[in-house]
């Protein structure tokens, strides 16, 4: 022990110094002047919105993605010491001071910075060599759309970095598995590829690509591993065990654990929560929580309501009637029934108020002790402004003549009687005898005499029904749909049977202290649902554009303009490496084909070893971009030029790859070879160049004439670089 101390304790490292420079160019150009400009820049003003929200712990819903990617900014905000008091109202508007722009956008300018060496690591653990790591490393640095991209408050730096990162992991992984299975390295490779495949996910729902295309590789080498016969039954079940666990339990359990953290977060009541349903908004501190809290929890007989229609389309509405009627005679020369109108209400009105009454008994208030309503009960519901009954017959709707007209009855002693008895059908019972609960339960009304279902048609009733939404008496039920699916929001015990009271009471707010929090599964499913079902105005934007578009080139957003120069920022990709990085693909593909059908011949041209790195660098890169590509096509959406950046990372990482592969194996001779890298490093040149000649547009710190305004389009540029070497 004492001779140890004798001698000076040495720790050696390797280094790799090419992952060093990398790592500190990548920084210097995402990190350099990262505060410019101090204003909002392009989608900034939309998702600054949502961190300000986060701030503020104030509920928000935003269906371009799950919440991960939301959070790492809105962390960026939090350590930046932001308050949320900021109005992003516009692009151009200038940050005031208590915004802190650095550490806003510091989470995805060090995300595109640490894309530059994995993208080194990628193609060095593809086995390739370091000349071609380091060329697309170089690229992944120089490439203008990716550095615009990766310097802004926005989000597709940290998908692509989670992409190559869930990669790098799996490539890193298959690597030990060749001579350290089960090895602590093998264990951390395998699991931070479930992580990153889960983050990538979190971050936008276009990381379920890249988890497609790693699940897809995994799959095709756990194939492989059953048919080793040098393994035992007991080993392949532990290979496939382990897999299944970091491939797919761990990364549905990280993604649960986003939307946990996002709901302990999010925990108030804001403007985006109408589109909840009313157990989930008052699970929300204030706002619906603030009118619902203490509210009985069994509905009954007597019982003062507000009804809410579940499916919150086009507008969040409640059953409503007021004093006017429907017209004796419709536009279209339909006749009516001249009764009172029902609608759905989009805002909280008192002539939202029914009373629940039972048809044997007179009484408008609740018995001592209270005769809960049960499912399959006969009820009426009672109108508690104008003591009128909710009533359908075998009248044609108003704009649905296929359904009946819903009404409140009026006596006009014709032969037209009442029919106003409707059976509860409670839809989410556990038993036929469950009882009617505020908020929890979801339920249709059954007319008695029709069997037609209460049912929100969702179309706009003409100016004389107020622009109103449409309610009917659907005859014809194909399944359960939320248009006929109500919940009691607000309820009361009526105590008043004199109707002068009984208004004074409906006006009144609502006591008595029941909690009914919703579980975290059940606030999940709900907001994972509406995420995916709701759709925002996908109105045609100047900068949009189509995935054929993307490959060409052939379009760019004017992301920032300087209010008094000509100073601008634009999402511009360098030409050079966008069409060789297309035509690279096209290349592999040809290539792979060739060698394919050759070795079909038995003429094999490649080495055994040569062809499995070919292979499965072809599944990476070209199935990388094929999966974040191809499905634009089919997605009806506003689209942008930026959704095509990840599908262009992994054409950028194939570059390097069909460029050794050509210089290895189709160059014959040192000629040949020595005349092939003269042209590949002249090409390198060309994107240089025309990196530096974009820059203007990338930082957006220079001014322009209007003469190198029009020289900087890609077309022009292209012709600039045909004329110069």
């Amino acid at each position: 022990m004492l001779g140890c101390l004798k001698r000076p304790v040495m720790v050696t490292a390797d280094v790799n110094l090419n992952l060093v420079v990398l790592t500190a160019a990548g920084l210097l150009s995402r990190l350099w002047r990262l505060t410019y400009p101090r204003a909002v820049v392009f989608d900034e003003v939309y998702y600054g919105v949502f961190i300000s929200l986060y701030m503020k712990r104030t509920f928000f819903i935003d269906n371009s993605g799950p919440p991960f990617g939301h959070m790492l900014l809105a962390l960026g905000g939090y350590l930046g010491g932001f308050d949320g008091n900021f109005l992003w109202n516009r692009i151009g508007e200038e940050y005031t001071s208590n915004v802190p722009v650095w550490s806003l956008r510091l989470l995805p300018a060090l995300a595109g910075a640490l894309s530059v060496p994995m993208a080194y690591q990628i193609v060095s653990e593809l086995h390739f060599s370091h000349c071609a790591a380091m060329g697309a490393a170089l690229l992944v640095l120089i490439e203008n759309a990716l550095i615009t991209q990766a310097r802004l408050m926005l989000m597709e730096s940290l998908l692509i970095f989670f992409n190559l990162l869930a990669v790098l992991s799996y490539l890193k992984f298959f690597n030990c598995q060749r001579h350290s299975p089960f090895s602590l390295c093998w264990w951390l490779w395998l699991m931070l590829t479930g992580v990153a495949c889960s983050c990538a996910v979190g971050i936008k729902y276009m990381g379920i690509f890249t988890y497609f295309l790693v699940l897809g590789v995994a799959a095709v080498h756990a194939w492989q591993l059953i048919g080793d016969q040098t393994l035992t039954n007991v080993c392949v079940c532990c290979h496939l065990l382990a897999r299944a666990v970091a491939l797919l339990v761990i990364p549905v359990v990280l993604y649960l654990l986003f939307f946990y953290v996002h709901l302990m977060l999010l925990y108030r009541s804001g403007p985006h929560d109408q589109v909840m349903s009313s157990a989930f908004q008052a699970s929300l501190e204030g706002g619906l929580a603030r009118i619902t809290q203490g509210q009985p929890l069994e509905v009954a007989f007597g019982s003062q309501v507000t009804l809410r229609n579940v499916l919150g389309k086009p507008l969040p509405c409640w059953l409503h009637s007021h004093q006017s009627t429907y017209p004796v005679i419709y536009e279209n020369g339909r006749g009516s029934s001249h009764q009172q109108q029902v609608t759905c209400y989009p805002f909280k009105d008192v002539n939202n108020w029914w009373i629940v009454k039972d048809p044997a008994r007179h009484p408008l208030v609740v018995s001592s002790p209270p005769r809960p309503v049960r499912h399959g009960d006969i009820v009426q519901l009672v109108h508690g402004m104008t003591t009128r009954l909710l009533n359908t017959h075998d009248v044609a709707a108003p704009l649905s003549p296929h359904s009946q007209e819903v009404s409140c009855y009026m006596d006009y002693n014709v032969s037209m009687p009442a029919q106003n008895l409707w059976r509860l059908d409670i839809v989410n019972r556990e038993s036929d005898r469950d009882v009617w609960k505020t908020i929890l339960s979801e339920v249709r009304f059954v007319h008695v005499n029709t069997s037609a279902i209460l049912k929100l048609s969702g179309a706009h009733l003409p100016d004389w029904g107020f622009r109103q939404l449409e309610v009917v008496g659907e005859k014809r039920s194909r399944g359960l749909h939320e248009s006929t699916v109500w919940t009691v929001e607000e309820h009361r015990y009526g105590n008043s049977q004199e109707q002068h009271e009984r208004e004074l009471e409906l006006h009144s707010p609502t006591h008595v202290d029941i909690s009914r929090n919703l579980s975290f599964m059940a606030r999940f499913s709900e907001l994972q649902w509406r995420m995916l079902t709701l759709r925002g105005e996908d109105s045609e934007h100047k900068y949009s554009s189509t995935p054929l578009e993307w490959v060409t080139l052939d379009s760019n957003i004017a992301y920032w303009l300087h209010p008094s120069t000509t100073a601008q920022i634009h999402l511009l990709g360098n030409v050079v490496i966008w069409a060789s990085a297309s035509l690279a693909t096209a290349a592999h593909a040809l290539l792979f084909l060739w060698h394919l059908l050759r070795r079909r011949r038995r003429a094999c041209d490649l080495p055994e070893d040569a062809w499995h790195r070919w292979v499965l660098a072809g599944a990476l890169c070209t199935g990388g971009w094929a999966l974040n590509y191809l499905p634009f096509f089919f997605m009806e959406k506003t689209l942008f030029l930026y959704h095509y950046l990840p599908a262009l990372t992994f054409q950028i990482l194939l570059l390097p790859l069909v460029l050794q592969h050509i210089s290895d194996h189709l160059c014959r001779s040192g000629l040949q070879r020595s005349l092939f890298s003269a042209l590949v490093v002249a090409w390198y040149s060309s994107a240089c160049h025309v990196s530096s000649t974009l820059r203007p547009l990338t930082y957006g710190d220079k001014s322009l004439s209007a003469d190198e305004l029009q020289a900087l389009r890609w077309k022009d540029s292209w012709d600039i670089l045909i004329r110069k070497y």
